[in-house]
């Protein structure tokens, strides 16, 4: 009989805004496993009311220091709806690579500093030794994968994080034919390093299956700013305009985040649920290269939203590629407002998953009101469910404090939630705890 009692109360920090993990066992059951966001909300759909619509995007930039582009691009798309303006084909495929390199160099920093040192048995990235020759490459992969996303980033939106040249209507500058050459023999040698990456991550032993449901925003050929909201227990076919209709509130009241529920049942997005969905849109090349991982897809592996991770950097890079192969940039003027008010929707997919921001503009031109709905908050109750699963199954093996850190650290960092840039997810407090020594 399993009499393990465990008490864990614990903020974490060092991420964007505060999470605790507040989880109790008595006589070896779960009493109580929360997951909650502590510092979430910083009202800044209250504070770009009264604001002009051209200020609008950078502020909302500031929601988060790791994809601010991200949301930099989806409340330009909402202003722009509202404005009726229809960016013009550069620009789309200004976006489009502008969250390219987003991604190339987000998934790079999650997959190797925070996914990878757990694979290995090490405490930090920090931790590989330079001087073993696998090491080594793993090392020097990683860099060259964040520094060709962080270089794309630059030449195309002004910087790596908050943009400068993306606009309402257009971008203010275009990236000049020395740029786009110096971005390609980045990105042609960073490729060889991603494909390494992906057979890396195919590689892993890592495993927690809890049938769960996936949600994206799908395209083909396959990108993050385009497509129809889809799911994977349903033939519907959502609009992004619509995207109210299927995403239900859920009010968590440890959390001050929201979560979120589709059809009544939790769902995960990200990377997962991207390639589950809409794996057939990868670019031919990335198919090519990454064929064998691709037959795992789809899954229900939480671990595996590391392998679609990336999978998704190569993908980037090949579009890339094939982008600023075969694309002459001139500069453009922004294209001017049709209307002076209304209201729009914008829908992309950021690292992490489906991004929402919806805006409501009055005559004078000024934000009456707006909607955020972000990646975590939608992901927050699987992340919890899962956590407790996870507990429950470790339970009847009389688990070591560090082996419940460690498997808890695990599943958060699969999700690569924004406070997975931590270093470490969770220090536990254990009260009245009956566990074995390691």
């Amino acid at each position: 009989m399993h009499t393990i009692d465990l008490s864990l109360t614990e903020e974490i920090t060092k991420v964007e805004g505060a999470a605790i993990l507040d989880v109790e066992v008595k006589d070896g059951k779960i009493e109580k496993c929360h997951f909650g966001i502590t510092e979430y909300k910083r009202f800044y759909t209250e504070a770009i009311k009264g604001k002009p619509w051209r200020g609008v995007p950078s502020l909302l930039a500031r929601i988060c220091g790791t994809c601010s582009n991200a949301h930099l691009l989806c409340s330009i798309e909402a202003c722009e709806h509202a404005l009726g303006i229809t960016p013009t084909p550069q620009t789309q495929l200004l976006k489009k690579l502008t969250m390219y390199g987003l991604n190339i160099r987000d998934h790079a920093l999650h997959l190797y500093l925070f996914a990878l040192p757990d694979m290995w048995g090490k405490d930090s990235f920090l931790s590989f030794d330079e001087n073993d020759p696998e090491q080594h490459q793993i090392l020097h992969d990683a860099f060259e994968i964040k520094g060709a996303g962080n270089f794309l980033s630059i030449a195309v939106s002004g910087r790596s994080v908050h943009a400068m040249l993306p606009m309402v209507g257009g971008f203010l500058n275009v990236p000049t034919k020395a740029q786009v050459n110096e971005a390609i023999h980045k990105l042609e040698h960073a490729r060889e390093a991603a494909i390494r990456t992906v057979e890396r991550f195919s590689r892993s032993k890592f495993h927690f299956d809890r049938k769960t449901h996936f949600m994206a925003l799908v395209a083909n050929p396959f990108n993050f700013l385009d497509g129809e909201i889809l799911s994977d227990r349903t033939s519907e076919r959502v609009q992004g305009k619509d995207f109210r209709s299927h995403l239900e509130h859920v009010v968590v009241p440890y959390s001050q985040a929201s979560g979120y529920e589709y059809k009544g049942e939790t769902y995960m997005v990200g990377a997962l649920a991207r390639i589950n969905l809409g794996k057939e849109g990868l670019h031919p090349n990335t198919k090519k290269d990454a064929a064998v991982a691709l037959l795992r897809f789809p899954s229900t592996n939480i671990f595996d939203n590391n392998l679609a991770q990336a999978i998704e950097i190569l993908h980037c890079i090949d579009d890339s590629l094939d982008i600023l192969k075969n694309t002459t940039f001139t500069k453009e003027p922004l294209v001017q407002p049709t209307q002076k008010s209304g209201t729009g929707i914008g829908v992309i997919e950021a690292p992490r998953g489906t991004l929402y921001h919806k805006v409501t503009l009055g005559e004078d031109g000024l934000v009456q009101s707006g909607e955020i709905i972000v990646p975590t908050g939608q992901n927050q109750i699987n992340i919890e469910q899962d956590m407790a699963r996870r507990l429950e199954e470790m339970l009847p093996n009389n688990p070591d404090k560090e082996t419940v850190q460690l498997e808890l650290e695990k599943i958060i960092r699969a999700y690569d939630p924004c406070m997975s840039c931590a270093s470490h997810f969770l220090t536990l407090k254990l009260a009245g705890v009956q566990l074995q020594s390691a």
